[in-house]
């Protein structure tokens, strides 16, 4: 497997304004997620609790799921979700506020949601190779050329991005999937107190979730416990208590870029000089991590 990912993104950008027909959709199931968060990369349970302990919790956001055909389910905030023994299933990924970026050839930058730790200048996440970078991300598109399914560089490459996919052979030592039998406590968690989460799922639905209701899902994730329903209540508490309490340059920048957007896919009324300074003052002098730069 051998990516050309210089000047894409297109994993880490909601691009589906520049080209609705190109980008495709986030229904990679037969669950269709409560949110619209384009690709969302699940975590596993120890990435979850390394942010919640670095401080980062900001970054995180649940999914929950409607229920597919003879799926378990229960019912919160009149929404109807997939559940496993009554208790809502979810995982939880990295947030994609808007960001002013150029991606896939466009021409000129424009606002568009992106992952959290993608810097906009230099199109490279800002925790690539570190220990915080997630494996979903670090393993991508290997699944997908191993299932014979569409990844996002070939839909850049259709929408023309250039070329992007050089090699589609699926490396030999790729993790086991986000999803599957293993994947119960470990990537795919089910939230213990269903009537604790009365108003928490039409706020999810409906985009507006607090940084408490973000907590909630982290703690649960990270009290789970792998292979199994059950959740250390101890650990969950400590965990969503963390996640409550800490706040980091990623929490300012969400807020910053939130603050100052303009409607999706909206041209940037800012010259390169004047952007960068932008990016600089809401991320590098918050604290953001420097990107490596291209080879």
């Amino acid at each position: 497997m051998e990516l050309r990912c210089e000047g894409c993104a297109g994993c880490c950008v909601d691009w589906r304004p520049l080209d609705p027909a190109a980008a495709g959709s986030d229904r990679t199931g037969p669950r269709p997620p409560l949110d619209d968060v384009y690709d969302l990369a699940p975590l596993t349970r120890d990435e979850v609790a390394r942010f919640v302990d670095d401080g980062l919790a900001a970054a995180l956001t649940p999914r929950l799921f409607e229920p597919a055909e003879g799926d378990d389910s229960v019912g919160i905030d009149g929404v109807d979700l997939a559940a496993a023994n009554g208790r809502p299933v979810f995982v939880v990924g990295l947030r994609k506020p808007p960001k002013p970026v150029a991606p896939v050839g466009t021409d000129e930058p424009r606002w568009l949601d992106a992952c959290v730790f993608l810097d906009p200048t230099t199109l490279q996440c800002r925790i690539h190779g570190d220990e915080r970078y997630p494996r979903t991300c670090a393993t991508y598109p290997g699944h997908n050329l191993e299932l014979g399914a569409e990844t996002e560089c070939e839909r850049v490459e259709a929408a023309g991005g250039g070329d992007r996919l050089l090699d589609d052979d699926p490396p030999n030592d790729l993790p086991a999937p986000a999803f599957g039998p293993q994947a119960l406590g470990a990537t795919v968690f089910a939230y213990p107190d269903p009537d604790a989460l009365d108003g928490v799922v039409a706020r999810l639905r409906d985009g507006e979730a607090t940084p408490d209701d973000r907590a909630r899902f982290a703690g649960a994730a990270v009290g789970s416990r792998p292979g199994s329903l059950s959740v250390d209540r101890d650990r969950m508490a400590e965990a969503r208590d963390s996640a409550r309490e800490t706040d980091s340059w990623v929490g300012t920048a969400i807020r910053e870029w939130t603050e100052r957007a303009a409607p999706d896919g909206d041209p940037v009324a800012l010259d390169a000089d004047a952007l960068g300074r932008l990016v600089r003052d809401v991320e590098d002098d918050a604290g953001a991590p420097d990107t490596p730069g291209w080879d």
